[in-house]
């Protein structure tokens, strides 16, 4: 006859042994994106023109003049609304242009997105939970999300995502393509398997701004990496890149600081002792 000690152990167990399956059972819910996911397609925004006038942004009126002078500086060699080259990160939904492979863990309450290049990280929260109102902006901004089993399988394929509270500096890519000066920015995202084929995800990016004449739909690819290789990306490391105020200036290998563009003023050195006449 088993002692009370030994029975409560015995229920200790059962108990932790059910609590096991049921959380097995849970997961086996969840969609396997383990491994790497690298990009398919090019680094523009969309991923399939070439960044600039071929992307044909929804832009208004203000903004596509703006955006036409940001191409203009960049013609001339200047850094022109890409904070990227200032070492400020992408920023939603730049990152999701994925530059080296992205990695995906998925867990029931929360879904991580780690990328190497410039160290980000998004959560999507999927656990329920309503957008905060005092949470404080940022780059990647804040994502909720929710799992969809869309063929009626009883396992989840896709994962819905709502993403808000972005700040700026940011652009949708390098050719410096605007956001409104408002930061209301929300990005809503669809990913899933690609239905004809199963090694690449589906990302389907629809942005609302109110730079934007109506919502600007595109939809990324990713190829998976069984054995992906991350690295780490340290921005600052090797940057030549220097800004001092509104103008970008470029450190030479002897470390000198050089123009970017022909005509270039110099930076303001009035707090520095001047050199005598």
């Amino acid at each position: 006859m088993l002692k009370q000690g030994s029975t409560g152990l015995v229920a200790l167990v059962l108990l932790l042994l059910a609590a096991g399956a049921a959380r097995a059972a849970d997961d086996s819910k969840y969609p396997d994106w383990s491994g790497g996911w690298g990009r398919v397609g090019n680094g523009s925004f969309d991923g399939v023109n070439p960044q600039g006038p071929a992307e044909k942004p929804p832009l208004t009126a203000e903004y596509q003049a703006r955006w036409e002078a940001t191409l203009e500086a960049q013609k001339r060699g200047e850094i022109s609304n890409n904070p990227v080259e200032r070492c400020l990160p992408p920023g939603m939904p730049r990152t999701m242009i994925v530059i080296d492979p992205l990695e995906i863990i998925i867990t029931p309450k929360t879904t991580y997105m780690l990328a190497s290049y410039m160290m980000e990280q998004r959560r999507i929260y999927t656990d329920g939970r309503s957008f905060p109102k005092d949470a404080e902006p940022s780059f990647s901004g804040y994502s909720i999300g929710k799992w969809e089993d869309s063929e009626g399988k009883g396992r989840y394929d896709t994962l819905a995502i709502e993403t808000r509270l972005l700040k700026s500096p940011r652009a949708y890519d390098p050719s410096g393509i605007p956001f409104d000066d408002d930061n209301q920015t929300v990005v809503k995202e669809r990913l899933s398997l690609d239905k004809t084929n199963p090694q690449r995800l589906r990302n389907d990016i629809t942005v609302e701004d109110h730079a934007l004449t109506h919502p600007w739909t595109i939809t990324r690819y990713y190829q998976h990496v069984k054995d992906p290789k991350w690295s780490e990306y340290i921005c600052t490391e090797n940057n030549n890149w220097v800004q001092i105020g509104k103008e970008s200036y470029y450190l030479s290998p002897e470390g000198l600081l050089m123009p970017t563009a022909k005509g270039q003023p110099g930076p303001d050195l009035r707090y520095f002792n001047q050199p005598a006449k």
